[in-house]
């Protein structure tokens, strides 16, 4: 099937420092999405078009949905289970303790509902210090992978095979594990050139294509199952940093930008950066799930 997609059009102005954590929820018909530096949590109504933007005390790099207006926002060094509406803090899962110059990057709930994330260097030295975790619906936490320089994904096909990536070393992995979290195979996907920017974050379509934010690159590569480039979205921002499809039929993608590192040429040049795009296509996505769990 050919992959049709539509001009990228900016539906906010969000300026964005480090644009990150896009997450569709059907229930509340809005798109959430984050500034990790500027420590800021958006909120689009696509029904109404109203937009919200929460403040909070710590760098976030994602937000998770559970029920109603209930979330896990990805902190540093903290998970932190929260009603977005009365602000209302339910609990905390301190992260890395041993790291205090971590923070956590990007994370998705699988197809079991259980939340995957990725830690990283906040100083973003040459370190691998980052890991990959799952939180499973008990709350228990377990470190899956290890020696990441930059986090970014993750991205399942299913609750066993799911695609991960290392920006840094501009690498995309396919990791299996089995039922108790051990990683069974591990293998590079896809290595990107310097002159593609580095891979960032990603999503799925229901034919399993993966869908791959450049940052540095200024577009969108669509891989098929065997990493074959079959489709490619060029945005007037230089950092593209993620995606998700969302909307009624789950055939708008959804995509953060950021200004990091840029100068005021590039900045000229790249006239949307910073800011969050919408664009349709003729695929559907596979739709990011709540956190299932019943514990709270």
């Amino acid at each position: 099937m050919k992959i049709i997609t539509s001009k990228p059009e900016c539906v906010w102005k969000a300026k964005t420092f480090l644009g990150e954590g896009t997450l569709w929820v059907k229930s509340l018909n809005s798109i959430f999405f984050v500034d990790i530096k500027k420590k800021k949590i958006f909120i689009l109504n696509t029904k109404n078009n109203k937009k919200r933007i929460i403040k909070i005390n710590k760098e976030i790099g994602f937000l998770s949905h559970i029920r109603k207006n209930i979330f896990i926002l990805g902190l540093k060094g903290e998970l932190r289970i929260v009603d977005l509406k009365s602000k209302k803090k339910i609990k905390s899962i301190f992260i890395e303790k041993d790291k205090p110059l971590n923070r956590l990057n990007d994370g998705k709930t699988d197809p079991k509902g259980r939340l995957w994330f990725g830690s990283m260097d906040n100083l973003e030295r040459n370190l691998e210090n980052g890991s990959l975790y799952c939180l499973d619906s008990n709350f228990i936490l377990t470190k899956v992978d290890s020696k990441y320089e930059i986090t970014n994904g993750p991205a399942f096909i299913d609750e066993k095979n799911f695609f991960h990536t290392d920006s840094r070393k501009k690498i995309i992995y396919k990791i299996s594990i089995d039922k108790n979290l051990n990683i069974k195979r591990k293998k590079i996907f896809k290595k990107f050139s310097k002159s593609n920017g580095s891979p960032d974050g990603m999503t799925i379509d229901k034919y399993n294509n993966l869908w791959v934010c450049h940052f540095g690159g200024a577009c969108i590569s669509v891989f098929n199952k065997k990493g074959k480039k079959i489709h490619k979205i060029n945005l007037l921002a230089k950092n593209v940093t993620n995606c998700t499809f969302g909307g009624r039929n789950s055939n708008e993608l959804f995509v953060t930008t950021a200004l990091k590192g840029m100068n005021n040429k590039e900045i000229n040049n790249y006239g949307h950066s910073g800011s969050f795009f919408k664009i349709k296509t003729n695929v559907k996505g596979l739709v990011t799930k709540s956190f299932i769990t019943n514990k709270l």
